[in-house]
């Protein structure tokens, strides 16, 4: 059946950045069929579904460039100790995941994106397989990347940088074995890139044997770049060049390459990204809990597509638009730019050309998958609805979001997820996320920790 979403205001997305006041909308074989003037779409489409669109705002959804779901496990304890970590425990909470956790915390972080109005999301993770059956029966639309490095991790604790073998094979396995099992599968919906870890942990083979499989198999790369300093003098003191430097060197720079942080690149890494015309995914609201921030505008001027991607402990894009656009004029001391339009953009369409699915999703025009969030705007702290794009992007919240649609079908409407049994996974993330980091800090009495956990699930 079709969908009417009936006199309602669509902001597009599209080249023109045009928003259609007393629209309708309506969503045929998962894609949009018509925008216009609602008495019109209304006389022409009687057999649709209706929805009521009076006092709401329609959106693209939100594409999250760079996420891990599984550290939602991590939440209220890593944003506050640094990257690296300072935190001296073997692994964290989400280390101790059995595959039971790591399907509760893959939901967990799939009901938060969904309900902020995300509906693509790129998930980097180890042991994908484990937990991508639960993650594509959300409804969202996904990329996922096994992450993987070669690394001899005992003696990279020692400080020096030596690499494995055997350690690059399983890694080049597990990634093979997952786009072999699900790139292109629900129809499509669901979708996987190649994913080395970061520079200072790949030798030159892992990323040129990664770069060949991403060719091989037509897919989209990821990588960390430049998200501390450990990385940049470690890449600089074992190779001789900047982390960017060492990518182009062996073969990972292209328009198909997704580059997560650029939080320390200099001005010969931007130009050289640039160049290239990577995509970057700007993390915002990760970054300004490090105190870090990507030279954004520079970026963009050189020629890289910016994307937004939530990255650690939260799966709110809502607040990542906002952290970015906050972010770059604290950065530059600039009171205008970026402008919430601009941020919007990044997070929508920036994203979905990151992704290299611009032609299907990332803005409201007729043809395209039917990917949108509703946002109720008769909010305290929305209205009025001046300049609905800029209100949203400063002062909106995740409860502002009623409905959710992916390829034409809903993922949450009237304010209630369709998909995830959210009751039941919010009280097992509750009693799972206690019991792992209890049991991390009750095996490790040795570690200082300069956190008093509670006795329990409150």
């Amino acid at each position: 059946m079709s969908v009417l979403i009936t006199n309602t205001t669509v902001v597009t997305c599209d080249a023109g950045r045009r928003i259609h006041y007393g629209a309708a909308l309506v969503v045929e074989g998962g894609q949009i069929a018509e925008i216009g003037p609602s008495g019109e779409l209304e006389a022409r489409n009687l057999g649709a579904e209706r929805v009521d669109g009076r006092g709401k705002v329609v959106f693209p959804g939100l594409v999250n460039c760079h996420t891990h779901l599984l550290a939602t496990a991590d939440r209220g304890i890593l944003e506050d100790f640094g990257f690296p970590t300072t935190l001296r425990f073997p692994t964290t909470g989400r280390g101790l995941l059995d595959e039971d956790g790591r399907n509760v915390f893959g939901l967990l972080g799939a009901l938060e994106a969904i309900r902020s109005g995300t509906t693509t999301m790129l998930e980097i993770s180890n042991d994908i397989p484990s937990y991508a059956e639960s993650l594509a029966a959300t409804g969202m639309r996904l990329f996922l990347a096994e992450n993987f490095n070669d690394i001899d991790d005992a003696q990279f604790a020692e400080g020096q940088y030596a690499f494995s073998s055997g350690k690059l094979e399983a890694g080049l396995r597990r990634s093979e074995d997952l786009i072999s099992r699900w790139h292109g599968a629900e129809d499509g919906r669901v979708n996987c890139m190649v994913s080395p870890h970061a520079p200072e942990l790949c030798s030159p083979e892992l990323l040129r044997e990664s770069a060949v499989m991403a060719e091989r198999h037509d897919v989209g790369s990821t990588i960390h770049l430049s998200q501390s300093h450990k990385e940049v003098e470690g890449v600089m003191r074992v190779r001789g060049v900047r982390p960017t430097q060492y990518l182009f060197a062996n073969g990972l720079l292209s328009e198909r390459l997704v580059v997560a942080h650029c939080r320390y690149v200099d001005d010969s890494e931007v130009a050289l990204l640039g160049q290239h015309n990577v995509a970057v995914s700007n993390n915002a609201a990760i970054a300004a809990r490090r105190g870090a921030a990507a030279p954004v505008l520079e970026l963009q001027a050189a020629g890289c597509v910016i994307g937004m991607g939530s990255d650690n402990m939260a799966e709110d894009m809502v607040e990542v638009m906002r952290a970015g656009l906050f972010h770059e004029r604290v950065r530059r001391n600039d009171e205008m730019w970026p402008a919430p339009e601009d941020v919007l953009e990044w997070a929508t369409i920036g994203g979905a050309r990151a992704l290299g699915i611009a032609d299907e999703v990332g803005s409201l025009e007729v043809g395209k998958k039917a990917d949108l969030f509703m946002i109720d705007a008769r909010r305290a702290h929305l209205v009025p609805t001046l300049r609905i794009v800029s209100g949203f992007v400063h002062q909106g919240q995740p409860a502002d979001v009623t409905h959710v649609m992916v390829n034409g079908e809903w993922v949450m409407k009237d304010s209630r997820v369709l998909t995830i049994d959210e009751e039941d996974v919010i009280e097992r993330a509750e009693r799972i996320g206690h019991e792992a980091w209890g049991r991390l800090v009750a095996e490790n009495p040795d570690v200082p920790f300069p956190v008093r956990l509670p006795p329990g699930p409150v």
